[in-house]
């Protein structure tokens, strides 16, 4: 009985790592982790490594395609590139200073330089070769 809760133990703790590597990104969040807005006029990303925030609505068929890919990739980047995912009707502040209307769109912020933010739904290479050159800055 003891090695059966130790094993459930052990996997709902790995489920719970797994669950993590996409954040639900409120606006309280983005001010303390990423930039707040309400307090400096000049960009300065406060991440300690760079980061994607998903701009998404529940219905939008988009946004349901491109969730499995974010989620692959930050398994993937899990070591270096925080990623969020930002419901823009509970998160109407955030889209509002983004000025998302249209969704998916994806904020790639670096931790040095200008955020690059994209509309519409690319393919996972295409995510991974944003991340790779403008992110990580590899060649």
């Amino acid at each position: 009985m003891k090695r059966l809760l130790l094993t459930f133990a052990v996997i709902l703790s790995l489920a719970a790592v797994q669950a993590d590597d996409v954040v639900y990104m409120t606006t309280d969040l983005f001010k303390s982790r990423v930039f707040d807005y309400t307090k400096n006029k000049e960009w300065k990303y406060q991440g300690d490594k760079p980061c994607v925030i998903d701009f998404y609505t529940t219905w939008c068929g988009p946004c349901k395609r491109l969730a499995p890919i974010m989620e692959e990739l930050a398994a993937e980047y899990c070591d270096q590139v925080h990623f969020y995912k930002a419901d823009t009707e509970r998160e109407r502040e955030l889209a509002y200073v983004f000025q998302i209307n249209s969704i998916p769109q994806v904020l790639y912020i670096p931790t040095e330089g200008r955020p690059i933010l994209l509309k519409g739904l690319y393919p996972r290479e295409t995510i991974k070769q944003i991340i790779d050159s403008e992110l990580l800055k590899k060649q």
